[in-house]
């Protein structure tokens, strides 16, 4: 009797133990990982160092993709879209690349917490390209394990990829390193060339020259067509796609345009409206 009364007082602690070592039921949501919410890997915070808390903002709002322009000042590169905006204060090293390194220390190697797919920086070069990239390499070796690596031929992924846009001229110093901690972003003429996903994993332009539809009516089909065949063109050689100037004012019109693109595929939908992408993709994408 004493021995099963025992073993029924085990029984009782151990569920009592599981219980109290359960997670959060907020945890166990669909959509969720295991340490963190689901991240919204197709929502790109263009310009994003002009929300108040640059980084912070997009990633609290679980966006996958967020936006640097940079200028070459001295050694120093400075983040603004403008020149008449430059402040020495805000840097690429103080905005982002010091808070990430130190976010994916906390996080265990990741930047969104317990999920491992890198975030994109997307690093907009505003100033002469070679010289301009030159001296991010040398920020970017510094943060290197931070960085997804290519070397001799190989990608080695690591919590951020850094890709490199703006002044095309950034393409010949790029493509003349064996070992380089950034990619390039392409263009829709880079489409069908010869550059691999492991150089180009990106392709990007503007909406408005290549597109006609600003979200007023129905989509014509022979862009619909176009969109799809971008889409499926340059998922056939791994790269991704993204389109900037698409419309952003809050309204049926973004959306529509938004919905357009996310069911032909496009992999990242450029916006400066934090809340109202994420609430869009929340509800426009099972988890």
């Amino acid at each position: 009797m004493a021995l099963t009364t025992r073993r029924r007082a085990l029984t009782a602690l151990g569920a009592a133990l599981a219980g109290s070592l359960a997670l959060p039921a907020t945890h166990a949501r669909a959509g969720e990982g295991r340490c963190g919410p689901r991240p919204l890997w197709r929502a790109h915070a263009h310009n994003d160092y002009e929300h108040p808390r640059p980084l912070f903002d997009a990633l609290d709002h679980r966006f996958g993709s967020v936006e640097a322009d940079i200028h070459l000042v001295g050694d120093q590169l400075l983040v603004a879209h403008d020149p008449a905006a430059l402040d020495p204060t805000r840097t690429l090293e103080s905005l982002y690349l010091d808070p990430l390194a130190a976010l994916v220390k906390a996080n265990h190697g990741s930047v969104h917490r317990g999920w491992r797919r890198p975030l994109q920086l997307l690093i907009d070069i505003k100033t002469e390209g070679s010289s301009t990239y030159l001296e991010l390499d040398r920020h970017l070796r510094h943060h290197r394990n931070l960085f997804t690596l290519y070397a001799h031929g190989r990608v080695h992924a690591g919590p951020v990829t850094a890709v490199v846009s703006g002044d095309r001229a950034a393409r010949a110093p790029m493509e003349a390193q064996s070992m380089r901690y950034a990619f390039y972003d392409g263009r829709l003429s880079d489409l069908d060339g010869p550059a691999p996903a492991a150089f180009v994993p990106l392709i990007s332009d503007n909406w408005t020259a290549d597109f006609g539809w600003l979200g007023d009516g129905p989509f014509p089909d022979t862009e619909r067509r176009r969109l799809r065949d971008i889409v499926d063109r340059a998922h056939a050689h791994r790269q991704k796609v993204r389109f900037w100037a698409t419309p952003d004012a809050v309204g049926p019109a973004r959306d529509a345009v938004w919905s357009e693109l996310a069911d032909a595929g496009v992999d990242y939908l450029n916006t400066d409206d934090l809340t109202g992408l994420e609430s869009f993709l929340d509800s426009h994408e099972r988890p």
